[in-house]
């Protein structure tokens, strides 16, 4: 039986292997281990490894590694305070491979203990490019710790094997997120509203800002901006969804909980909206404004506008339905017309996800189960 350890550090993430770690769970061939680390364990950030464990989920190991800080300095301690806690994890479950997703310094710290471990790591979504950002060198180098490879899209294949990856071991399964919207039994408005205990309005945004960590000017300016833009929009309802444990997320996470405080009839906010709600809510938005990148991924499926600010997702493959803009107010106020005019709703009306359609789940499961991990730490590069 292969012992498979799935390794999740955010609300997000986790939402994004939820299906796989089901179909690791249900499968009787499969031994599922679970170690959850980061913002999962932050009372800050809401404890959200209880919602894994709601979910039905065992949870086999707690790794704490996040500090209280969000400095520079406090991200570099994290990150050895993980890979120290990871290798004494890996000691005690021995896996036979570990499955982790996206670009976070956790997950960082938590693969170079696997690689010097000689434990297998398969990776998702990696090959993608998001050049505003710390995660852009970390994504790439947990692609060079790792021997299994499953990609959002055929670029980002082509992307990891330029990185000198073997063909054979790099799988398009498509954008995991992709599989929530399939399969969620998503809420209708009257329950939407209940959930959150909020009434919308004639105009509804959902906004998203996450600090982008290459960027000189500050997140509190950017931010800023963003508010400004919106103040503009008088008659309207405004959800955010508050950043991760990034440098200068704090900042962001205080002015967001300001501005609710003094607009509590036009706006609301959550540290985790789970992605029942989120999704949920995306049905109802005439924008989904930041620079998260849900509002490429999933949000294309609902052919629902994105406002993307900033270069935080520059890079990324994008719907048409996708409009950038700079951190800047008066464009900000300018994308949010534009994505609102009937002229763009048209256009947008019968666009494609490039991100897919499929359910992924079946597909990484298979290989997990199935690829040989004889001789598979000793990586030959691929030349193109």
């Amino acid at each position: 039986m292969r012992k498979i350890c799935v390794i999740t550090g955010t609300r997000a993430e986790y939402g994004l292997l939820y299906w796989t770690m089901k179909a690791l769970q249900n499968d009787s061939e499969v031994q599922l281990s679970i170690c959850v680390t980061g913002m999962h364990l932050s009372p800050e950030f809401g404890l959200t490894y209880k919602k894994i464990i709601e979910d039905g989920f065992h949870i086999d190991e707690k790794v704490e590694t996040l500090l209280s800080s969000d400095t520079s300095v406090g991200i570099a301690k994290s990150i050895g305070l993980g890979v120290i806690s990871f290798s004494e994890v890996f000691d005690r479950l021995s896996p036979d491979l570990i499955v982790v997703l996206g670009d976070r310094f956790e997950i960082f710290a938590a693969c170079s203990a696997a690689m010097i471990s000689k434990i297998p790591i398969a990776h998702c979504h990696g090959g993608e490019a998001t050049e505003g950002l710390i995660d852009e060198a970390i994504r790439h180098s947990i692609t060079k710790m790792s021997q299994i490879h499953f990609t959002s899209t055929e670029d980002y294949r082509s992307r990891v094997i330029q990185l000198g990856e073997q063909p054979v071991n790099v799988f398009n399964v498509g954008a995991l997120g992709i599989e929530n919207v399939n399969k969620l039994d998503l809420l209708n408005k009257d329950e939407f509203e209940k959930s959150i205990g909020f009434t919308l309005k004639k105009v509804n945004f959902l906004v998203t800002f996450h600090p982008v960590t290459l960027d000189h000017s500050s997140a509190e300016m950017q931010f800023n901006e963003l508010l400004l833009a919106l103040d503009k929009f008088e008659n309207s309802s405004i959800i955010f969804t508050k950043p991760n444990a990034d440098t200068e997320g704090r900042i962001i996470i205080q002015m967001i909980d300001d501005y609710v405080s003094k607009k509590p009839d036009k706006s609301i906010s959550f540290t985790s909206m789970g992605q029942l709600r989120y999704l949920s809510a995306i049905q109802f938005m005439d924008v989904v404004i930041g620079n998260s990148s849900s509002g490429l991924i999933e949000v294309p499926s609902f052919k629902k506008p994105t406002l993307n600010i900033g270069d935080r997702q520059q890079g990324r493959v994008k719907a048409i339905s996708v409009i950038d803009c700079n951190a800047d107010k008066i464009e900000i106020e300018d994308g949010i017309h534009l994505a609102m005019s009937s002229e763009f709703k048209e256009k947008i009306r019968d666009s494609e996800n490039p991100y897919g359609e499929r359910n992924s789940s079946d597909e990484i499961v298979k290989v997990l189960k199935t690829i040989s991990l004889d001789n598979i730490i000793k990586k030959k590069f691929y030349n193109l």
